[in-house]
């Protein structure tokens, strides 16, 4: 009878920890690079957490140092099928900011309440005028997204 229980225990201990993995790994996706990014070849990805709150994590490299840089979510433009070419309104409560360190990697974390950006269909890193996260330019990196 012991164990029974303490196998039983055993499986609900693995099935909720294996829960929790399922959760906080989220979606990973890869940013390509914007028109907007001239000559930078903006390298990196975006993690996606998805509960109540959607959490993401980007790491970008091969930006210009020590500069200023704003992301948020975007719905789905008319220009085009792509998201990232489809000229969508961005999702200004999605906004994060960042800058770049000396060699020109850039790291952002921000979190939302997944209700705001249920529609956004693409994720895009645009050059800022400054700490204020006004964008200077249509993106330099982007990423479709499925939320």
């Amino acid at each position: 009878m012991k164990r029974i229980l303490m196998l039983s225990a055993a499986a609900a201990v693995a099935m909720s920890s294996c829960s929790l993995i399922d959760r906080s790994v989220g979606t990973n996706y890869t940013l390509g690079k914007q028109p907007a990014a001239g000559s930078l070849t903006p390298v990196g990805g975006v993690n996606v957490r998805r509960g109540d709150m959607v959490m993401t994590a980007a790491r970008v490299t091969g930006l210009k140092a020590d500069t200023y840089y704003v992301a948020h979510y975007h719905v789905q433009g008319p220009a085009s099928a792509d998201p990232c070419k489809s000229g969508g309104a961005p999702i200004m409560a999605s906004m994060i900011v960042g800058k770049t360190d000396s060699s020109g990697y850039l790291a952002l974390n921000g979190e939302v309440a997944a209700n705001v950006v249920t529609a956004a269909t693409y994720f895009n890193i645009h050059t800022a005028t400054g700490a204020d996260g006004t964008p200077a330019d249509a993106g330099v990196a982007c990423t479709g997204v499925r939320l």
